[in-house]
């Protein structure tokens, strides 16, 4: 992404959770520490199943009475209602803001003359009273606008930007090995590990408890994660559940199809570091493993 390119992402889901208990409530949800999340720092996070499975992730914004949840497009009536089972008597409101809001995303170079503009160093930072946030995944990822749509336009025309297609965004993405599309497809199909999330600074081991932790946990104190999501390249269009095989062995399954492919993938028996640079086969189409993130 150039220095003076914007992406806009316009079918990401927007949840916001205020109300008194809006900090202990997803602090005894997340994988990550609600409290680090203030004015001028953003985090990203992710919710599992009970055993430690992934369920979904989103970026989380300080407002001033709660919380701003940047989920995955098409995900949010699903996380809205998976929230509102653990609501309970929690003081708190779970709205769906969808409508109101848009993402833009620019590069770190320009993130950086927007903190010196501001004169701060912190991860977020307020532009014209609209939140920027440097993307905790990659810095590669730039940073994000968390804006409505005709603010995030003024925005655009003050800081003479020009606005590029989406698919920049998603291929620089999947280059650092991080899916943004068909996230939905990984819903139960691995482990919150398995899907990189501690390498992507979702998981925060020290905050104490959170849905999926014993599991996690153990696998974590194990140092031994059995496989791993892993971009696939290969000009072939690939199916759901296809087997990934090398030397007659099957090393993985894939999990995301289209339009990036990722596979869940083997890293013993054999080891990962036999095949990470050779070719392998899925229904006989060649394909290669994208270095990991």
């Amino acid at each position: 992404m150039e220095k003076n390119q914007i992406i806009i992402l316009e079918n990401r889901g927007t949840i916001s959770v205020t109300g008194d208990d809006a900090e202990d409530f997803l602090q005894n949800l997340i994988t990550n520490d609600i409290k680090k999340v203030t004015k001028n720092n953003s985090i990203f996070s992710a919710l599992l199943t009970p055993q430690g499975k992934y369920l979904n992730e989103f970026f989380i914004i300080k407002l001033d009475d709660g919380y701003i949840l940047d989920c995955i497009e098409n995900s949010t009536d699903e996380l809205i209602e998976i929230l509102s089972k653990y609501k309970l008597r929690s003081k708190i409101k779970i709205t769906d803001l969808s409508s109101n809001y848009v993402v833009g995303i620019i590069s770190s170079k320009k993130f950086r003359d927007l903190q010196i503009e501001v004169k701060s160093n912190d991860n977020t930072i307020l532009f014209r009273d609209t939140p920027i946030f440097s993307d905790p995944r990659r810095i590669e990822l730039g940073a994000r606008i968390f804006s409505s749509l005709e603010k995030l336009y003024l925005s655009i025309k003050k800081l003479n930007l020009e606005i590029v297609e989406s698919s920049k965004y998603y291929s620089l993405a999947f280059r650092y090995g991080i899916p943004e599309k068909g996230l939905e497809n990984l819903k139960n199909q691995l482990f919150g590990l398995e899907a990189n999330l501690e390498n992507l600074q979702a998981i925060d081991f020290k905050k104490g408890c959170f849905i999926g932790q014993e599991n996690t946990a153990r696998m974590k104190l194990k140092n031994k994660l059995r496989r791993r999501l892993l971009g696939i390249k290969t000009s072939e269009k690939l199916n759901l559940g296809d087997d990934i095989i090398y030397n007659n062995t099957k090393i993985g399954k894939i999990l995301i199809n289209t339009p990036y492919s990722f596979g869940l993938i083997k890293m013993f028996d054999p080891s990962f570091e036999e095949f990470e640079n050779k070719e392998l086969l899925i229904s006989n189409k060649k394909c290669k493993i994208l270095k990991s993130i």
